[in-house]
């Protein structure tokens, strides 16, 4: 990047003095925390307007460092946008007798959610215009829709600030009126009771933000006189309320890391007691769905680790009565299944690969739908209609763009219902190879390394290579499609999907030895693969760069302080790197929640083992790539202030003169801007980065 004459922003230093367990923390930056109730003010107290101050001061620094490449991000940004059909529409799916459709309208941020009564040659009938309730807000997020079983109401849920504290309302279909009733403060997930009037759904802590009781509204009665049907008293848990499949039964489930519980109401008698399935107990999880006479669990009964499918009698649920449907097996993790009148459909991983396994209830078929690319992502839609022989699922692959195929399990034909466009004209599959590769990690396992790259850029140690990863509660990162990706490779980038531990691309055990006091195995894994592209000479430390978000941006933390000579530049987005400090508040959201995935540091082991690779706690005197950092002001996941203290200390002691960025969106939290737009452009900020930093600042 080009040298600049501005100047870097410098934090005050205040130092607090944080001890646990006679180890006493120096934390200079403390007091850029602030409380829902400060930032939220409208007349901002001296402390809170220090803290915005700062952290407009960053902004600022990053607007001027970057500002001679303004003009190629508005140019990425345009290129991004005119590969995405503008006015384009999801593949109607139907639902107790409606066709659902989403659409979007050229020039719109926002989708229309919409619905044809029996046939899609029917009237369409509007029920959410999301760009005109989202005109007032900078942030507007339309979610849990949920139509009642008589067609006539949907409950929807709102955030107008990217806290994920949602409004709960409700809308007559027939007639428009959008009730008075409000609920504040929900996960925006909702369920009716089969009788059209009644609602099920899910309060948060005001201030830890844990999902933690239950209530029950009656259409019509204030809300103030809601029923709490249910409290999870248990701060390491959290709740949730849905309904099965069959609309029989409505199920609240409670839920740690590690350990799962269910209980069941029948949907008919809304104001009955909850059943409980099957207690809670310390490693045990299931997830529940109804067919028949039976229940049918996903679970890890009896160290399946891998997990597998049983059944229970409705009549009879506790696990001594539960039997193997689907038995475990060493090499295959089962993912998710899916229930319909004659046959079970299961989503199952080997080898890292997911696959698509169809089984009649009789037993006269059982077979695995085919797929034929070195790597793939596939996936079975929520498929409501349940007396049917046609499954919906999506492919796509790092080369593939998705398609949306309908698959009659009787005959074995498919439709393909809708292929992504990508515009511009310059989209050729053929232009693009994929491929998997396998880094040995220093204790000898095996990591899957998925790579993508257009056919003409040379593989050697000038090669700049993307390497992306996330690696923490068990979630597998897809080798899936992306349009604005092509802007990288089409560049010279080779782009690097590392399948480290943490995840569960090799099944269970992959993610338990990434976790815990195996967390390091993560960090290990993915610099391990830094050096096999290294080695093999797809890359060389000048051109390696490294991006995550979230978790994945501790990952990024902790990777820039155990080796940060391999990598020429890294971003981390929303990333969180104030480990220790966070763990040990349990006032904050998620904390409590969190402690069977990194451990409790009220406990000296845990304590000391997270201080040793937590990033902001290990920033030394010492040389550091270039950096570029994102966060959001009203993140409820990762609180702005851990990244925002993380780059103050980056600044205080590093002895490079690299870039140090950091750029928080005012309006925004976790997921970042919420129209789709908006979005793009801030993935052109961030490939700008990547970009300037190859000197590869033209347009394609």
């Amino acid at each position: 990047m080009k040298s600049t004459d501005a100047k870097a922003p410098v934090a005050e230093k205040q130092p607090s003095k944080l001890e646990k367990h006679g180890d006493v923390r120096i934390d200079n930056y403390f007091w850029m925390r602030l409380s829902d109730e400060q930032k939220n003010a409208i007349d901002k107290d001296a402390q809170t307007q220090k803290v915005v101050n700062y952290l407009e001061e960053e902004n600022t620094y990053y607007k001027e460092v970057t500002a001679y490449t303004k003009p190629f991000q508005e140019e990425l940004f345009e290129e991004m946008k005119g590969r995405i059909k503008e006015d384009d529409s999801s593949v109607p799916y139907k639902d107790n007798g409606y066709f659902y459709i989403t659409r979007y309208e050229t020039g719109n941020q926002y989708p229309i959610y919409s619905r044809k009564k029996e046939n899609l040659e029917a009237e369409e009938e509007v029920l959410f215009n999301v760009n005109e309730m989202a005109k007032d807000f900078d942030y507007y997020q339309l979610g849990g829709l949920n139509i009642s079983s008589d067609n006539k109401l949907a409950v929807f849920a709102t955030d107008t600030v990217s806290r994920r504290q949602y409004f709960l309302r409700i809308k007559n279909l027939e007639t428009g009126e959008i009730y008075k009733d409000i609920i504040e403060n929900t996960t925006g997930g909702s369920v009716w009771a089969n009788d059209n009037k009644t609602i099920f759904y899910t309060k948060k802590n005001p201030e830890t933000l844990r999902s933690e009781k239950v209530f029950r509204h009656v259409l019509g009665t204030p809300t103030s006189e809601d029923v709490e049907v249910f409290h999870e008293n248990d701060d390491t848990f959290g709740t949730y309320v849905t309904k099965s499949k069959s609309d029989k039964y409505i199920i609240i489930g409670s839920y740690n890391t590690i350990s799962t519980e269910a209980q069941y109401l029948d949907a008919d008698n809304p104001t009955g007691a909850f059943t409980m399935l099957q207690p809670r107990e310390r490693d045990l999880e299931y997830s529940v769905s109804h067919f028949g006479d039976y229940f049918y669990l996903l679970t890890n009964k009896d160290n399946a680790i891998n997990f597998k499918l049983m059944k229970t009698p409705i009549t009879n649920t506790s696990k001594d009565n539960w039997v193997d449907v689907i038995p475990h097996r060493d090499d295959t993790l089962l993912e998710d299944f899916s229930i319909f009148k004659d046959y079970l459909v299961l989503e199952e991983r080997t080898n890292g690969l997911n696959k698509i396994r169809i089984k009649r209830w009789d037993k006269t078929e059982d077979y695995y739908l085919p797929f034929n690319e070195e790597t793939y992502s596939v996936g079975v839609y929520a498929n409501p209609d349940f007396d049917t022989d046609v499954i919906r699922y999506s492919y796509n692959s790092f080369t593939t763009p998705s398609s949306v195929i309908d698959f009659n399990m009787r005959d074995q034909s498919k439709d393909i219902k809708k292929e992504q466009e990508v515009l511009g004209g310059k989209f050729n599959k053929e232009n693009y190879i994929s491929r998997r590769v396998w880094a040995s990690a220093r204790d000898g396992k095996k990591v899957a390394i998925s790579l993508v790259y257009h056919k003409d850029t040379e593989l050697n140690n000038n090669t700049p290579v993307l390497q992306y990863a996330y690696g923490s509660y068990g979630y597998t990162i897809p080798d899936s499609f992306s349009t604005t990706r092509l802007s990288l490779l089409d560049r010279g980038f080779v782009y690097a999907l590392a399948h480290i531990r943490g995840s569960e691309y090799l099944g269970r055990e992959w993610y338990e030895d990434g976790k815990m006091l195996n967390k390091k195995n993560t960090f290990n894994d993915f610099i391990d693969c830094s050096q096999y592209l290294i080695d093999n000479n797809y890359t060389s430390p000048e051109h390696l760069y490294a991006m995550g978000g979230s978790a994945g941006g501790l990952l990024m933390g902790a990777i820039v302080n155990m080796n940060p000579e391999l990598y020429n530049g890294i971003i981390a987005s929303v990333p969180f790197v104030d480990v220790i400090s966070t763990m040990l508040d349990d006032s904050i959201p998620l904390t409590t929640g969190e402690y069977d995935e990194w451990g409790n540091p009220n406990d000296k082991e845990y304590y000391d083992y997270i201080k040793s690779y937590s990033p902001y706690d290990q920033v030394e005197a010492k040389e550091y790539p270039h950096i570029f950092v994102t966060t959001g002001f009203h993140d409820s996941q990762v609180q702005y202030w851990e990244p925002a203290k993380w780059v103050a200390k980056l600044r205080e002691l590093k002895t490079d003169s690299n870039l140090l960025l950091l750029d928080t969106n005012m309006e925004a939290g976790h997921g970042g801007a919420s129209g789709r737009f908006d979005a793009l452009k801030e993935t052109a900020k961030m490939y700008t980065f990547f970009l300037a930093l190859e000197d590869k600042l033209e347009a394609k």
